[in-house]
């Protein structure tokens, strides 16, 4: 798999709305989306770059989510 792009919180957003998900829950600076049974936690840090490991997460259910 190639290299993530950095990325923001509120782009992985974009990106989670785009592809059908809900933010279904917020608990301190964690949102919470949901698309079917696939789950998604995003970090929201005053616009700050996520890390790899987290936009990798969501490119991967953003992947699955659209298998379904």
């Amino acid at each position: 798999m190639p290299k993530q792009p950095p990325m923001t919180a509120l782009e992985a957003e974009k990106l989670l709305f785009k592809a059908g998900f809900e933010m279904i829950r917020s608990k301190g600076s964690h949102r919470i989306y949901q698309k079917f049974a696939r789950r998604v936690v995003v970090p929201f840090h005053s616009n700050r770059l996520l890390h790899p490991k987290i936009v990798k997460q969501v490119l991967e259910a953003i992947e699955k989510a659209d298998e379904l």
